[in-house]
């Protein structure tokens, strides 16, 4: 695990570098990376890429901010260094009031789907479930990732599922559906697109059970102890100018979002 010293040093010369262009925002906004395809993930140039990267960087370079990345970090350490502001922004973040405590959050730049997926051979067992609670009547296990918010039906159901030992949680997403491979859990939970495009790169064959358990806006996470109001009122202009002029409605689609 990187100490925070590191983490800063190299953010500091990664913004060294970006400084060449001048930025409208009060700093260069520091971000830790993150293997997230496809939303975020480092293609075969060693380049940050994805829905939201690029994304990230249409509607920085249209606020006139700078965007800089560092290395990635376990999910727990980075989001630690980002309530601390030792880093500046988060991407693809839900809007809670726990959150609010030591984040801003821009207006939504696109939506998620978080459902619960089962390997296609044995979706006829699980047809009827349509909610948590049939989920625990069936005593079936679930994986679900570490860190995040995933809907209230889910937050409700997740206690109860970790002292029956049903919950086993994953840190990346070819880590969870290496698991479901193996057995591990009948069940999978997570964002639908990042649950299927891991699928198709295991070759597995997944089904979506016939319920959601979130479908929410997600929104730019900007921490309160390293940025100002000002930035966020820029990132939130350039959003609605994107928006309106249909540069980011092209993004989604590229992606199959939208």
């Amino acid at each position: 695990m990187a100490p925070a010293r590191t983490v800063r040093g190299l953010l500091a010369a990664a913004a060294l570098l970006a400084c060449t262009h001048a930025a409208a925002c009060s700093r260069p906004l520091n971000m830790v990376s993150e293997e997230w395809p496809p939303y975020s993930f480092t293609n075969e140039d060693n380049l940050q890429t994805g829905l939201d990267m690029d994304m990230a960087k249409a509607i920085l370079k249209e606020a006139g901010c700078t965007l800089v990345t560092a290395p990635p970090l376990p999910t727990v350490r980075r989001m630690l260094l980002f309530e601390r502001g030792d880093f500046d922004l988060m991407l693809a973040a839900t809007d809670t009031p726990e959150r609010r405590r030591f984040a801003r959050f821009s207006s939504p730049y696109r939506h998620e789907t978080v459902a619960l997926f089962v390997l296609a051979r044995d979706y006829a067992r699980y047809a009827g479930v349509t909610s948590m609670t049939g989920v625990a009547r069936e005593q079936a296990a679930v994986l679900a990732p570490r860190v995040g918010w995933y809907g209230s039906q889910f937050a409700h159901a997740a206690p109860s599922l970790r002292a029956a030992g049903r919950l086993f949680e994953f840190g990346a997403f070819e880590q969870g559906m290496r698991m479901l491979g193996a057995g591990r859990a009948q069940l999978i939970m997570g964002d639908r697109a990042a649950i299927m495009y891991e699928a198709q790169r295991q070759k597995l064959v997944l089904r979506q059970l016939p319920f959601v358990l979130q479908q929410a806006p997600v929104h730019l996470m900007l921490s309160r102890a390293s940025t100002t109001d000002n930035d966020l009122a820029r990132i939130n202009a350039a959003i609605a100018r994107l928006e309106k002029n249909g540069a980011l409605q092209a993004l989604r689609a590229r992606y199959d979002l939208r």
